[in-house]
């Protein structure tokens, strides 16, 4: 069993997007709220780690086995060490299947992430120095 804590984007059990956090245009983020964007943010930070998640995010069906997405350039294990880290990050779920892994990108993440980078109504405020 891993140690490691899951940050998820969601709240568990619930059936509407509550996202990790609001907009960032709405309001500053609280120190929780951005130390989970930044996880996931950084996770997402690597080439390698982008081609994966966006190879699982746009597999027929909406999740992926790691057989179908490994040829992203690097070893099988580094393969599974990046999809490892996207796992951590809250950004990827698995389920094993006889001698494979699938990979799935829930859509709730995928909405989170949309909402997080949203701007917020609010903010369509004029530019300092310029007239309304």
């Amino acid at each position: 069993m891993s140690n490691t804590k899951v940050l998820p984007l969601v709240e568990p059990g619930s059936d509407a997007v509550a996202p990790c956090c609001p907009p960032l245009t709405e309001r500053p983020f609280t120190a929780d709220e951005a130390e989970t964007a930044a996880r996931m943010f950084k996770a997402l930070g690597d080439p390698v780690r982008l081609r994966l998640f966006s190879a699982v995010a746009s597999h027929e069906g909406g999740e992926a086995c790691v057989c179908d997405i490994s040829d992203v350039g690097v070893s099988q294990p580094t393969v599974s060490h990046h999809l490892k880290k996207l796992k951590e990050a809250g950004l990827l779920t698995s389920e094993r299947r006889g001698t494979w892994v699938y990979y799935r990108v829930e859509p709730s993440v995928l909405a989170a992430m949309g909402r997080l980078l949203t701007i917020a109504p609010t903010a369509a405020r004029p530019r300092p120095g310029s007239t309304p």
